[in-house]
């Protein structure tokens, strides 16, 4: 049988995750009445517990804040080890929604073409509707890249044409070549994978040995190129705004930032309750701290 999209993403978001990672999936995802939790990022790629887990809760019910998601960070100990997430929240139709294209997001489907894994879910019918969601990203990531590619060029250079604009509209600072380190560390994800987007969609190419060559109408590209030019517009705002809401109800920020700190120059902070509770009125004394400590070392 051949492969087609559905069958590429249903055995990705089954990838093997250690069992530490699942029971903490498990557990997030219980406190947070979630129905699903998506496991992504360079701990996937290396079954490493070291550093912070990514995960996406996706919630029941309506997105009831605009902007989105809500962030926070967890730490348990389990098996005698301390696992640490980073954890983003949403509502399960927003997450859809966005990863369709449908929103004015320049993020989900960007983030969510590339790797994750289904580590929990509630019900047998969250599974399908988990598949819909992530192969929705997958078109639409791939719908952009053959309007922004090449009229003829190997898959990597339409991934990395994609990649290249997306991080050019968001508000972030990117290494040089960053989209070239995501295909390489991702190479087997990558794989075939935009042609099965292409023909999942009705996107007519044509292959001659690696290079392909996208078969769209002036018209069509000139839509897909003025559907991402409104998004691009409110990129930067829209990752402002999330920065800007993060700063005040980013759960657990206190002892994110001591973990970090901690992990990076060896300064231990001790996260009191007035920390905990004004991550951003108790910086300037914790960053004051630090200076003095550098300076002694």
């Amino acid at each position: 049988m051949s492969e087609t999209l559905e069958s590429r993403i249903s055995a990705q978001i089954d990838a093997p995750v250690r069992e530490e990672v699942r029971a903490f999936a498990e557990r997030l995802a219980t406190n947070a009445g979630a129905e699903a939790a998506l496991f992504y990022g360079s701990n996937l790629r290396t079954g490493e517990l070291e550093g912070v887990l990514d995960f996406y809760l996706l919630m029941p019910g309506k997105q009831e804040e605009r902007i989105w998601p809500r962030v926070s960070y967890h730490e348990w100990e389990y098996a005698g080890e301390t696992l640490r997430a980073k954890v983003a929240t949403m509502s399960f139709a927003q997450f859809a929604k966005a990863a369709a294209g449908e929103s004015r997001d320049t993020t989900i489907w960007a983030r969510f073409v590339q790797p994750s894994a289904l580590v929990w879910q509630r019900g047998e019918g969250v599974r399908a509707r988990v598949l819909d969601a992530l192969g929705g990203a997958a078109k639409t990531a791939a719908r952009l890249a053959a309007a922004l590619g090449p009229a003829s060029g190997t898959a990597d250079d339409y991934w990395r044409a994609l990649f290249q604009a997306t991080y050019r509209a968001e508000f972030r600072v990117e290494k040089a070549g960053r989209e070239d380190s995501i295909l390489s560390v991702n190479a087997a994800h990558f794989d075939g994978l935009l042609p099965l987007a292409w023909e999942a969609q009705g996107i007519d190419f044509t292959r001659d040995g690696e290079r392909l060559s996208p078969e769209m109408t002036p018209e069509k590209r000139k839509s897909i190129i003025a559907w991402w030019n409104s998004r691009r517009r409110l990129g930067k705002s829209l990752n402002l705004l999330r920065l800007a809401k993060a700063s005040t109800t980013f759960e657990g920020a206190a002892r994110y930032a001591a973990w970090k700190i901690e992990r990076h120059t060896g300064m231990a902070i001790e996260v009191t309750p007035w920390r905990e509770k004004h991550p951003l009125l108790a910086a300037p004394g914790v960053l004051y701290k630090l200076w003095r400590f550098k300076r002694s070392g």
